[in-house]
């Protein structure tokens, strides 16, 4: 039988929130707002962490060892007592990286320089979300690891101060709503199965099969909201983080509408968006049968799911070979509910 261990606590969206910042297209933020708070930072710092963001997974692994509270201070802590030269392994790599690619990059480090070929090994098995590295983060990668030691140094600076200039307000506003969705995540798991509370917590992310050999890891977290993180940490741990931010509510504080609603109408606003919505309303489909249903180019339709996922107006079940995906047509009265709330807001 699989067993449920909760954690909670700001570190993972201290990361969590960088990855967004440096790629506010995916997850549905506005770019200028996003470039407003890296601007905060010092030249250097923000330089290093575009660096770094450009190739770096969120550390799930290392996150889910962090000592209580959890929290953005506690990583920070622990960060500054690693050797410099283990931090870019610890910090920027994840549990499922390929061993040819540690091996790639602790070579660099040793030689203190990289090769042509280090940039086809890494290129050939290595993935950020699910996709290859274009040539300048490739690049990033493996100039940054050709000094392992005085990137450490700088990253860990850089960190320090995004602290500082942003995250130490923002942990302070989005606590309460991680602490929510703690409990409301505590409550459903006594009133339904494991695979229905993951695809409730995870605003339709099944997994076919669940291996009811693991344990599994459930965090909450804002940033991350509509989407999810997660990742094997051992063999026989996963560890899964699901949204507590409030349906359709934003990221960015005041009264702008909302990312998700924005993302929401947008999606629907599409002619091709709505076909792919009217076959996913009749069966489960995989991304490649739509591609042939629509007469449409694999990484086209592709993109437009994306699109959908953010919106949260497609289930995605992930199975051992393919994904497949399914309408989730009762989001479209939250949808209505929330427009209709936004428009008759008082500023």
């Amino acid at each position: 039988m699989p067993t449920i261990q909760w954690k909670t606590g700001t570190a993972f969206d201290f990361f969590v929130s960088l990855a967004v910042l440096h790629q506010p297209a995916i997850f549905g933020l506005r770019p200028s707002w996003a470039a407003g708070v890296r601007q905060r930072l010092s030249t250097p710092n923000r330089e290093m962490l575009e660096k770094v963001q450009s190739f770096s997974s969120i550390p799930l692994l290392w996150l889910s060892g962090l000592a209580e509270p959890n929290d953005a201070l506690t990583a920070l802590k622990a960060i500054s007592m690693m050797p410099e030269g283990e931090r870019l392994n610890k910090l920027t790599l994840n549990a499922e990286t390929k061993p040819d690619v540690s091996d790639c990059l602790q070579n660099i480090a040793r030689r203190g320089s990289w090769k042509d070929a280090d940039l086809n090994v890494l290129k050939e098995n290595y993935r950020l979300r699910d996709a290859t590295l274009n040539q300048e983060s490739l690049t990033n990668m493996v100039t940054t690891w050709s000094d392992a030691e005085r990137s450490g140094e700088q990253y860990l600076a850089a960190l320090q101060e995004y602290y500082q200039v942003f995250f130490v307000e923002e942990e302070t506003r989005i606590r309460p709503a991680l602490l929510a969705g703690l409990e409301r995540g505590k409550e459903l798991a006594s009133q339904m199965s494991l695979e229905a509370l993951i695809e409730e917590l995870s605003h339709g992310v099944r997994f076919s099969p669940l291996d009811n050999t693991l344990e599994y890891i459930l965090a909450p977290s804002y940033w991350s909201s509509p989407l999810i993180f997660y990742a094997r940490l051992r063999p026989e741990k996963m560890l899964l983080l699901f949204g507590a931010r409030p349906e359709f509510e934003s990221i960015v504080p005041g009264t702008a509408p909302p990312p998700q609603l924005v993302s929401s109408l947008k999606a629907l606003a599409d002619p091709t968006r709505l076909r792919i919505l009217h076959f996913l309303a009749e069966q489960a489909i995989s991304a490649s049968e739509l591609a042939r249903l629509l007469r449409l180019r694999l990484p086209t339709v592709i993109h437009h799911l994306r699109l959908l996922r953010l919106a949260g107006l497609v289930q995605i079940t992930v199975g051992e070979t393919e994904k497949r995906y399914a309408a989730r047509l009762e989001i479209l009265d939250g949808i209505q509910s929330a427009l209709a709330n936004f428009i008759k807001s008082e500023e």
